[in-house]
């Protein structure tokens, strides 16, 4: 008997999962109409799901108190569901909202994403109850049109003014790639990323600092873009060249500089990424995270000691290049690396976290992995 069966006392009609996602270079330019360039995770959120004809949304997760937690679809407001099943119930709702016919459902979650690690646990949640329902109620979304509904599923119901990135990295991102997309309109393409195969790995290092984006910060860094945008007169800071980044600084109020320059010098470094990768140049990508991750700390002010001390001890300790990956305010850092490197970095930042009295991180290695899809 599966675990579905075991909560549910029936099998499920199938499974979906959807990962979690690390992002290379471009952080913070999705909500600008930037560029990015996410890989994603073999940490997945999976979703098993059978159809209801009721109209009773019944939800479990294998990472959870144990209960089933019973919602009406017909009664889903955002507001009105708490903890992490307002993550599916956001999802129905927006499906609903969008006109797509859907109705209950049982769903079984498990997960391996960490959470508030900033690699998207909630967008990979997000996006396996999107594949579920597509599955269940045959809607035939394609993989952009579901990534946009668990955004404004996140944006909407949940109240968290996220960009597009996590939730096309997601449901677009491709094994042994990384996805270079255009957040403006959705244009994408797969930069082969083979990290074995140039010697080298990519490690990621969970501070195990907690974030919740929704309580305000992120939502005032967006609304200080699109107010800069609006004062240079620009659809977004996405349209503002590196070569006038000077001259339309010296247009804006003080506390707005430092935001505008970290977007436009974050978007000109995914460019510099792509160039390199599709030069082979692996190599030269830890500059470029190096120089991300200072832009994020002394512009954006995103970052915290427990993720600037886990980039300096990591470049110290042989690393190519660093930075933290995600919205901030704690989560992750990635760190480019030589094969043989690998143990000898992560044990420098478990050491320094240590020594600093900090809870101890967690650390893995990354391989670039597919993005959603039906498992079973």
């Amino acid at each position: 008997m599966t675990d579905f069966q075991t909560v549910y006392g029936a099998a499920p009609a199938g499974a979906w999962a959807a990962p979690g996602r690390v992002n290379l270079i471009g952080e913070h330019t999705d909500y600008n109409d930037g560029f990015v360039l996410p890989i994603a995770l073999p940490h997945a959120a999976r979703a098993e799901a059978r159809r209801r004809d009721d109209g009773l949304l019944r939800l479990y997760s294998a990472q959870g108190d144990g209960a089933v937690t019973e919602l009406r679809v017909d009664e889903l407001t955002p507001g009105g569901v708490t903890g992490w099943a307002k993550y599916p119930a956001a999802v129905v709702w927006t499906l609903r909202q969008a006109g797509h016919p859907v109705g209950g459902a049982d769903l079984y979650i498990d997960s391996d994403v960490p959470t508030g690690a900033g690699l998207s646990s909630s967008a990979a949640l997000e996006c396996a109850v999107v594949g579920a329902y597509d599955g269940l109620y045959g809607l035939g979304l394609d993989a952009a049109e579901s990534a946009l509904i668990a955004q404004r599923a996140e944006n909407e119901f949940v109240g968290v003014p996220c960009g597009v990135m996590d939730q096309m990295a997601s449901m677009c991102c491709a094994e042994g790639s990384a996805l270079l997309l255009d957040t403006r309109d959705l244009g994408r393409r797969q930069v082969p990323l083979d990290l074995a195969g140039a010697g080298l790995r990519l490690l990621v290092i969970d501070t195990r600092v907690k974030h919740d984006l929704a309580d305000g910060a992120y939502a005032e860094l967006r609304a200080g873009c699109e107010r800069a945008a609006a004062l240079l007169s620009l659809t977004a800071l996405r349209d503002l060249p590196l070569a006038g980044l000077d001259a339309a600084l010296d247009r804006l109020p003080g506390e707005l500089r430092p935001l505008v320059r970290h977007v436009v010098t974050e978007d000109d470094r995914v460019e510099q990424a792509v160039a390199l990768l599709d030069a082979g140049d692996l190599a030269g990508l830890g500059p470029i995270l190096t120089a991300g991750h200072a832009s994020l700390r002394d512009d954006y002010r995103v970052s915290c000691p427990e993720t600037d001390l886990a980039v300096a001890t990591a470049v110290a300790a042989g690393a190519l290049g660093a930075r933290m990956t995600g919205g901030g305010f704690g989560g992750s850092v990635i760190a480019l690396l030589a094969a043989d490197r690998l143990d000898t970095v992560a044990a420098a930042v478990t050491t320094a976290f240590r020594d600093a009295g900090y809870a101890e991180p967690r650390t893995f290695a990354a391989t670039p992995s597919a993005g959603a899809r039906r498992v079973r």
